[in-house]
């Protein structure tokens, strides 16, 4: 089981008082109902799936029930780092995945 840090609560908490909520930074169109189909599509469907870091937004459902942002590696299932919504993508290249087997 994974243990996450709520950057808002300033503690760690297990993976079952946490939701997912898909991919972090995905900017919202200034006028949606003016884009064309196929940007809507971009905008709503289409989401990177990196193999190795990824940037998702998580929901801590049990707890204070805000949203925030986490680097993931989908490589081990290891959370780098969390951090609040609307702060900016922490520089993570120093970070180096382990292309070992799953987290236990």
């Amino acid at each position: 089981m994974l243990l996450i840090h709520c950057p808002y609560c300033e503690e760690e908490r297990p993976e079952l008082e946490f939701r997912h909520a898909g991919e972090a930074h995905i900017a919202r169109p200034q006028n949606i109902a003016e884009i064309l189909d196929e940007e809507f599509e971009r905008y709503f469907f289409i989401r990177s799936n990196p193999k190795g870091i990824a940037f998702e937004r998580w929901r801590h459902i049990h707890g204070c029930a805000r949203f925030f942002n986490a680097v993931r590696d989908t490589v081990t299932d290891r959370l780098l780092v969390t951090y609040k919504t609307g702060e900016p993508k922490p520089d993570v290249a120093s970070s180096t995945p382990s292309m070992a087997g799953p987290a236990e």
